[in-house]
């Protein structure tokens, strides 16, 4: 460890003053290489998680891991080029949000992801007060205004280990957003992937801008507190973020919080989780439409075995919906469609049954043998017992928790929704919105939705689909509402991805049509997800139209 520190130290600056073209060539090398090693790792992915090759489920590691960093990694290469061209970064149109803060669409990030992804946008909210001239000075700091740039940091990023794209991520972040070199510390969980990626960012490590290391807590507590780092990412919980930043439980650490002396001197980031809520605004759903909409549900929180940050948790329905029974029989027939997995992740069987023991309705699809666990549903929770741990702790395993919300019109309705998910659920990710069309073209409840999404203290607003969309395109920003502090750091601090290098950011909001034919590659309904993530990876390495046919006829044969 204590050599490869000293050579990135050794490198940051010389990295911190590399152009714009020297950038663009060490991030066209990296791209190669990820597509180089991207099938090896997918299959070692697919065999740690217990995945069968060729099939379905073989999709959801191309798409967790080659296909976002493919696709991360083109459009830095396009940021890159238009700093070059223009002095700035691309973004869309620029408009206000209802209540007045600028908003700035950053999907689709162009004609092909339109062609892909109809009907679907994605808006950035920035903070109060910023005007259009601020968004247009922040935008890519790093390179645009030379007070900003430093003279060569060392970032150390402990890595996830549930989602193999997010080390990536988090390193490409690192370096081409911020400029800093970056010592990555693999996850014991995801380890395997290691060798995997020191081959495919082998032009990074022999640069000295780039290290993979390896270890558990021991190592990782060495790396933030080495002299030779300046700040500090984190992928992970909560609880590893306080033992960095606070020390390990006990009276010692609570003296600290209390009078504000952390053990840390550094800057840190995090990104720490969620009991991420889906909110049903009533309406009139068709049986079709209740259908899709369930599905979706029920694939945010199938996806990668539940082991996501942004998976569903908590479902918000209104009380005494007369739809409601119709929607949790429908998520209860997705999970029907789901394969049973292997709760790949450490003590997931244990959260699973500290969360479901003593609930009055458990509905289980699935076995429960072994390391494999049912998918759950677990209706009827009290939305005033504010202890109950399913509002509180991320289960991080695949429960679904659902509960009834008093109100007596729509916007009643909403108004207690989102007051009891700003207040009663942990975290400040990542939300979502179930709004049908109709409701929309109501002029009063359009405004209502409307002030919902502003009112909402998350990072991420997904309406009509899994927010998990947001971190996937690479473009919006994605990390928690920002205000969190190291006493009460919630889902973290900072935000990654962010192609544009947007400052100033509140919070990314998904629109998406509330059904969509061919459905997305999350579906559970999809069967050859396989071959179309392959396809959409091969796509993203130059953003090529030969490639749509393909990729869109796959889609539809899924």
């Amino acid at each position: 460890m204590d050599a490869a520190l000293a050579r990135l130290r050794d490198n940051a600056r010389r990295f911190a003053g590399l152009s714009l073209d020297a950038r663009a060539r060490l991030c066209r090398a990296m791209q190669a290489g990820m597509l180089d090693v991207a099938a090896d790792s997918v299959r070692a992915a697919c065999e740690a998680k217990g995945i069968p090759l060729g099939g379905s489920l073989e999709g959801e590691e191309w798409g967790l891991g080659p296909w976002i960093v493919v696709r991360h990694l083109r459009l830095i290469q396009e940021s890159l080029a238009a700093l070059k061209r223009t002095g700035t970064t691309p973004v869309g149109p620029v408009d206000r949000t209802a209540d007045g803060r600028l908003s700035v669409r950053c999907f689709p990030a162009n004609a092909i992801d339109a062609a892909l992804f109809r009907g679907v946008r994605v808006d950035v909210h920035l903070q109060p007060g910023i005007a259009e001239q601020d968004l247009e000075r922040s935008r890519a700091r790093f390179y645009r205004a030379q007070i900003s740039r430093h003279d060569g940091r060392v970032a150390a990023i402990l890595g996830a280990g549930n989602v193999n794209a997010i080390v990536s991520q988090d390193a490409i972040t690192k370096l081409f957003n911020e400029g800093t070199v970056c010592a990555v510390k693999m996850n014991p969980v995801n380890a395997y992937l290691g060798p995997y990626l020191e081959r495919a960012y082998d032009a990074a490590i022999r640069e000295g801008f780039l290290a993979v290391l390896y270890g558990g807590a021991q190592e990782g507590a060495q790396l933030v507190e080495h002299a030779a780092v300046d700040e500090i990412h984190i992928t992970g919980s909560d609880r590893t973020f306080d033992r960095i930043v606070w020390g390990p439980p006990g009276l010692e650490r609570d003296r600290r919080r209390a009078e504000g002396r952390p053990l840390l001197r550094k800057p840190i980031t995090a990104e720490l989780g969620n009991v991420s809520p889906v909110i049903v605004v009533p309406g009139p759903y068709s049986d079709r439409e209740l259908a899709y909409q369930a599905e979706d549900i029920a694939s945010a929180l199938t996806y990668n075995a539940s082991f996501d940050c942004n998976a569903a948790k908590v479902l918000i329905t209104p009380k005494d919906w007369a739809a409601r029974d119709a929607l949790l029989g429908g998520i209860e027939a997705a999970f029907a469609k789901a394969p049973p997995r292997r709760a790949y992740y450490p003590g997931a069987r244990e959260r699973w049954e500290r969360g479901t023991t003593g609930r009055r309705d458990i509905r289980r699809v699935g076995p429960l043998t072994g390391d494999v666990l049912p998918w759950t549903l677990c209706p009827g929770l009290d939305p005033d017992a504010p202890g109950d741990p399913a509002f509180r702790e991320e289960s991080f395993c695949p429960v679904l928790f659902e509960t009834s919300v008093e109100g007596a019109d729509p916007i009643e309705f909403l108004d207690r929704a989102v007051a009891f998910a700003n207040t009663q659920l942990w975290g400040t990710l990542n939300a979502t919105l179930i709004v049908h069309p109709a409701t929309l073209r109501d002029p009063r409840l359009a405004e209502s939705v409307e002030r919902a999404i502003g009112a909402l203290r998350y990072g991420a607003v997904g309406v009509n689909a899994f927010p998990g969309l947001i971190f996937a395109y690479g473009t919006p920003p994605w990390g928690a509402y920002p205000g969190s502090s190291l006493t009460d750091v919630q889902s973290g601090i900072g935000w990654v991805h962010n192609t544009p290098m947007l400052e100033g950011i509140e919070k990314a909001v998904l629109w998406h049509p509330l059904t969509a034919w061919p459905k997305p590659a999350y579906h559970l309904s999809q069967r050859k997800t396989n071959v179309l993530i392959r396809r959409m990876t091969a796509l993203e390495e130059r953003g090529s139209w030969s490639k749509v046919p393909g990729v869109i006829a796959a889609a539809v044969r899924s």
